[in-house]
């Protein structure tokens, strides 16, 4: 990686912009009393598989899911998946509060939550071929083009995201905004160190919406008014 590639990942342009929401009193109370329990504090010590395995209780294998929302695919996908163990990561407070909320409510033992940017977590936390998986679903298109600098899936960080990947692990990429896609397609293919896994030619690279990813309340809503998603899903395929 080149001094102003490592400047771009490493001294980044935040793809987030802290916004002021409504923050339930349910959802403070959940993140007051649980974010003790289920949170992961960020700190700038990287983790070994030996190290989650300790915070999870078990040798399962992890993957991390980017930009949580409010939690609902987050924990749906956690509790159809107990044999793997889920870190989610969200910025905002709310979303954090919602989440916990649903870890305690559906009794998820594999999932656990870090508060922070996730360029900087995956800097400074997580070693490289530890994860199974990477979910990146529905992040911020700044959909108008002078902000396009500040989307996420930018070739600096998918490298380090790949690199954080064990060998046949994935990258999981959906958004319902098409030049997002079309981005997500070129700078995932571009990734030495990965595979694009779509079979069908005539999809164009993209692959259908998997059972895995649920359907969220918003991608059903966009569905009825004819707007279109996107799903990549990219596996590491050799070091």
């Amino acid at each position: 990686m080149t001094q102003e590639e490592n400047s771009s990942i490493y001294g980044h342009i935040k793809s987030f912009v802290y916004r002021k929401g409504h923050f339930s009193e349910a959802q403070r109370r959940a993140y007051e009393t649980l974010t003790p329990i289920y949170g992961v504090p960020y700190e700038k010590q990287l983790k070994t598989e030996a190290d989650w395995a300790t915070i999870f209780g078990n040798n399962n294998p992890v993957v991390l899911e980017i930009g949580c929302g409010m939690g609902e695919t987050t924990a749906s996908i956690a509790a159809a998946n107990p044999d793997t163990n889920y870190i989610g990561v969200e910025v905002f407070t709310a979303g954090v509060g919602a989440l916990l909320k649903r870890i305690q409510e559906r009794d998820l033992k594999n999932l656990r939550v870090i508060q922070h940017d996730a360029v900087e977590i995956i800097r400074d936390m997580i070693v490289p071929e530890t994860l199974q998986g990477v979910h990146v679903y529905f992040p911020d298109p700044w959909h108008k083009a002078r902000h396009h600098k500040r989307r996420l899936i930018q070739s600096p960080f998918v490298h380090e995201l790949a690199l954080r990947l064990k060998v046949g692990g994935y990258i999981h990429c959906a958004t319902d905004w098409q030049n997002y896609a079309e981005q997500m397609l070129e700078v995932l293919s571009q990734e030495m160190l990965l595979n694009n896994t779509a079979q069908d030619t005539s999809l164009g690279g993209y692959i259908p919406r998997p059972d895995a990813r649920p359907l969220t309340k918003y991608e059903n809503r966009g569905n009825r008014l004819g707007h279109g998603v996107w799903d990549v899903l990219f596996e590491k395929s050799r070091l």
